[in-house]
């Protein structure tokens, strides 16, 4: 008889933005067995990782001091009330915070290594969108009217700026395209460095069937996937005519090309 694996003690939604993360975090959290992912680790910069986990800076404590009180407040955080931590990753964040863990795990070989020292087994899990010209537009668009994330009763949850009204951008657009492109392929050329087999998600299949693609994540986790049930969605589609105009427009623009 083999020998069992040791369990999942995280995860990392390894990510990119309007690729259906805040999707994947606000179902996972409301199963209660699946920790509070979030992005605790999003800007290159410890005082500002301090400020969001509410933590005092210590001008006594040396920089390795600061980052363990930051791992725990983080663990303390992305646990919830459960038994398995969770982090949402964005790949122009990932740098710093490898940097930041090198200089708590020196000695260690790898990325991989580093992740495990910091927060146990880890299961990736690369979330991507297939539709990329519908993820550049979806970028460009919440950059423009400052609206990131709706409830599903129209609320606004997320607003970065004031209401502006957005302006077709085919410049901005491609830019856009082109940088979630690379880093899609930055994701999957660590992957391969690190030797890692990440459990693939998309956004189409997340939006088609949430409850579907939330069990197979629970299930990968080892955990119970029936929590899943009866989980609803906690943000909205922002995808609207204006997407499909703009999607319809650039493709002609570009068909050239």
């Amino acid at each position: 008889m083999g020998a069992t694996l040791e369990e999942y003690k995280s995860y990392i939604i390894c990510a990119t933005p309007r690729s259906g993360s805040t999707l994947l975090c606000k179902l996972l959290s409301a199963t209660g067995v699946a920790g509070d992912p979030n992005s605790y680790f999003h800007q290159p910069n410890i005082s500002a990782w301090l400020k969001s986990l509410d933590l005092t800076p210590d001008i006594s404590a040396t920089r390795q001091e600061t980052l363990r009180a930051v791992l725990s407040a983080a663990q303390q955080k992305g646990l919830g009330d459960t038994d398995i931590f969770g982090l949402r990753l964005m790949r122009k964040s990932f740098d710093f915070l490898m940097q930041q863990l090198d200089l708590l795990y020196p000695n260690l070989a790898s990325d991989k290594e580093r992740f495990n020292a910091a927060f146990g087994r880890t299961l990736y899990i690369h979330l991507t969108r297939s539709d990329k010209l519908a993820q550049a537009i979806s970028l460009v668009k919440a950059n423009q009217t400052g609206l990131w994330h709706m409830a599903p009763d129209g609320t606004e949850l997320e607003r970065m700026a004031p209401p502006q009204a957005p302006t077709y951008d085919p410049a901005q657009i491609e830019q856009q395209l082109q940088e979630l492109t690379a880093y899609d392929g930055a994701w999957e050329n660590w992957f391969k460095t690190e030797k890692i087999t990440p459990l693939h998600a998309t956004y189409e299949a997340l939006a088609a069937d949430p409850t579907g693609s939330l069990a197979q994540i629970l299930d990968s986790l080892g955990l119970d996937n029936n929590a899943a049930l009866g989980i609803k969605p906690g943000v909205a589609k922002l995808a609207d005519d204006i997407s499909v105009l703009w999607a319809q427009r650039f493709r002609v623009e570009h068909s050239g090309a």
